[in-house]
């Protein structure tokens, strides 16, 4: 089953206001496992970038001037993704960018059916739990040391980390969820049973007594 574990980052919260998407990772999944694969661009917005964005991503409206604009990737950012399934961390943000780009270049927007929330997955599992992307990584033991700020590749090889974990790890059958069991589970408690009486009855006795008697010469007379 493939799977695509992406994350954007942009120069805001909205595209209806103007802003615009500056950075794509994507990292290709097999079976719940990242396969090397990935698609990373950074992308010109042709525009300026807020001081409070480029805080969180350290992009630069001089550094992203050098990249291609979006209508320059998006072929080659469809292409990798195919159809399949597109892991988010709180998909409805960077799926709104996404198609914000693709209706402006008069392009059919990418459906939400085909996204997997892995916040949503992580409030399930762990109601009332912190869950953005460091948090869960401190929760699965998962280094995340390098990430100083944001950036789109690393938080989507991060994000591929934490959904095989969400998923119940590398033993995807046996997983365990917040409750410590779940629907995949393959072992159950054991039930605990009183110790069964082993003293033999009277009658189990005397057949005892009648079979040693047809035996001759027994080596405990000797």
């Amino acid at each position: 089953m493939r799977e695509i574990a992406l994350d954007t980052e942009t120069t805001g919260f909205d595209p209806s206001t103007g802003d615009r998407i500056v950075e794509i990772g994507c990292v290709e999944l097999e079976n719940y496992m990242a396969t090397g694969r990935v698609f990373h661009v950074y992308i010109n917005p042709e525009r300026d970038m807020p001081e409070a964005a480029f805080k969180v991503h350290g992009l630069s409206e001089e550094f992203l001037k050098q990249h291609p604009v979006i209508a320059e990737v998006m072929d080659d950012f469809l292409d990798f993704i195919g159809d399949s399934n597109l892991v988010i961390h709180n998909a409805e943000f960077d799926m709104k960018f996404i198609n914000a780009e693709l209706i402006r270049m008069k392009r059919r927007p990418l459906g939400m059916d085909r996204t997997v929330d892995t916040v949503a997955m992580a409030r399930k599992m762990f109601p009332g739990a912190q869950a953005n992307l460091d948090a869960l990584c401190r929760r699965f033991n998962i280094d995340n040391s390098a990430r100083e700020k944001h950036g789109a590749l690393l938080d989507a090889e991060l994000l591929a980390e934490v959904y095989l974990e969400l998923r119940g790890g590398r033993q995807t059958g046996f997983s365990l969820g917040a409750s410590g069991e779940t629907e995949n589970t393959q072992f159950r408690k054991s039930v605990v049973r009183p110790p069964r009486p082993h003293a033999p009855s009277d009658e189990e006795l005397a057949a005892h007594s009648a079979f040693l008697e047809k035996l001759s010469d027994p080596i405990w007379n000797s």
